[in-house]
């Protein structure tokens, strides 16, 4: 599980095994939410989350819109074209 960004406290990990459409997992605290990033433009929406607030998932929301472009290029590295 290749982490490709680390923000805040969070682990912005792209997995090697997943599936598509692109999308990042944000692990933190014992918690999680994944984003699908509708590369190439977003905006970045949230698929699912466990263990962290709506101020947290707000938060990491609007960090990865910030950085879509280079999460998008960190996903084509691990699994080909979006």
């Amino acid at each position: 599980m290749p982490t490709v960004m680390r923000v805040a406290g969070w682990r912005i990990v792209v997995y090697s095994a997943d599936h598509r459409p692109a999308h990042v997992h944000v692990v933190a605290g014992g918690g999680e939410a994944v984003f699908d990033l509708n590369c190439p433009k977003g905006p970045p929406a949230l698929r699912e989350v466990y263990g962290l607030s709506r101020a947290e998932v707000g938060r990491i929301r609007r960090i990865i819109a910030g950085k879509l472009a280079g999460l998008c290029a960190a996903w084509e590295a691990v699994h080909g074209k979006a």
